[in-house]
């Protein structure tokens, strides 16, 4: 959690690399570490209010190492029954070094009085102070909160952020081109797996109970399944690619909308797939060789530059732009502790800059994705009202028959939620090119 809080490092990528490099770990200890990096993350501002309550110096020069013992030995005494709290406390003091003894007083006390005093401790009123009750209890910076109650209300942005704390189902796509979903569903719950089928995505199942890793099994290995949110899937569903379509993916990342379109085209025509950095790109063509797919193409540049093809070339294109990413805070938690608001304006020009770049490769008669997975306005419908009153040669598809129309608002652009869906929150719209 320091590297997380120090290099604005991602959870799950060091989780990934610490547990793998210890196979002998029980899984049920690697589970629980999971479980409490993740947790300590989502309700870090809910805790970050009790430690304030107790520590009598000012809380933004607390040493760091302390404070994120002091937040996980928290989220297991309040959240977890695992480990009784005379044990959390002691196993807590431990972990400071020896050459921190000031520490080691520090920890044991404020613990210790919290476990005798937690019940007095004073919590933000709701009807006196929503935004303060919504960020303390609900754990979300106060500056989110309030910018939410502004556009969504009260009401909406307390269930957004109840509904990011709740930990998401391992959602994974079946890979059409080695079998159908519900064979593999039969698989699976021949080997004991309780999963059910996605209610959105027709290619996606959630995974309540797994016996083993899901990275471990012969599935995943074969390549039969491949992690993906729904609300990731639907939106290559709503690009809709076809067998033979040549189709640029400008903002490729790892590759997980690009096999997607890859299987939805039977592996059948060529997909571009561009990003600004090689390492993604390995990552992809690493997926795309487990699934068995050939049909992608990488080239490592930046999104905005010229690209090594004629204009009007593709016959789709996918614009999935970096954003804010806070339609993922059930998956990466740390996001919220992360962002500035003040950089908000830049992720914005960067997705206009890219979004225009990648309209002038498109053929007469093509179709164009725009997606996020964000839930903020001058990310998503402004950014296509904008580009729309520049473009006049572009026209939205509002009447998109194969997406869920409880997906869809009213002004036919797709919007996922958490709470409403069970699934990461994107946003997506389709344009045709019409000259």
């Amino acid at each position: 959690m320091n590297h997380i809080d120090e290099q604005r490092g991602y959870a799950e990528p060091l989780l990934n690399a610490y547990l793998s490099a210890d196979e002998q770990e029980d899984q049920r200890n690697k589970n629980l570490l999971t479980q409490i990096v993740f947790g300590t993350l989502r309700m870090r501002g809910y805790l970050d209010w009790i430690i304030r309550h107790y520590y009598r110096g000012p809380f933004d020069k607390m040493d760091i190492s302390a404070k994120n013992i002091l937040r996980a030995a928290l989220f297991q005494i309040i959240f977890m029954d695992r480990l009784p709290p005379y044990a959390i406390v002691n196993e807590s003091v431990g972990l400071i070094p020896p050459r921190k003894q000031n520490q080691k007083a520090l920890v044991n006390g404020l613990l210790r009085n919290v476990l005798r005093t937690k019940e007095h401790i004073p919590w933000p009123d709701r009807i006196n102070n929503p935004s303060l009750h919504i960020a303390v209890c609900h754990s979300h910076p106060l500056w989110l909160v309030e910018k939410w109650i502004t556009l969504l209300g009260e009401e909406e942005t307390l269930q957004r952020c109840a509904s990011h704390n709740i930990i998401p189902p391992a959602a994974v796509r079946v890979n059409s081109l080695k079998i159908s979903r519900q064979d593999m569903i039969t698989e699976m719950k021949q080997a004991g797996w309780n999963i059910e089928g996605s209610l959105y995505s027709p290619d996606s199942i959630h995974i309540l109970h797994a016996e083993t890793p899901i990275k471990n099994t012969t599935w995943f290995k074969d390549g039969k399944i491949q992690f993906q949110d729904d609300g990731s899937q639907l939106v290559t569903h709503f690009l809709q690619p076809q067998p033979g379509e040549k189709i640029l993916d400008l903002c490729a990342g790892t590759g997980g909308k690009t096999t997607h379109m890859a299987a939805l085209m039977g592996n059948k025509g060529c997909i571009i797939a561009v990003d600004n950095q090689k390492k993604k790109l390995d990552s992809l063509q690493e997926m795309a060789r487990r699934l068995g797919i050939t049909c992608i193409k990488t080239i490592c540049q930046d999104g905005k530059a010229n690209l090594p093809c004629q204009p009007d070339f593709f016959d789709a294109i996918l614009v999935d732009v970096p954003c804010t990413g806070l339609g993922t805070l059930r998956r990466n938690p740390e996001i919220k502790w992360h962002l500035d608001h003040a950089e908000i304006p830049k992720i914005v020009l960067l997705q206009k800059e890219l979004l225009e770049n990648a309209a002038g490769y498109l053929r007469r008669g093509g179709r164009l994705v725009y997606s996020t997975c964000t839930i903020l306005p001058e990310e998503n419908d402004d950014q296509i009202t904008s580009f729309l009153t520049r473009h006049r040669n572009f026209h939205q598809d509002k009447y998109i028959h194969h997406i869920p129309s409880s997906c869809l608002d009213e002004k036919g652009f797709m919007k996922t939620t958490p709470h409403q869906h069970n699934m990461d929150a994107f946003f997506a719209a389709r344009l045709t090119k019409i000259d």
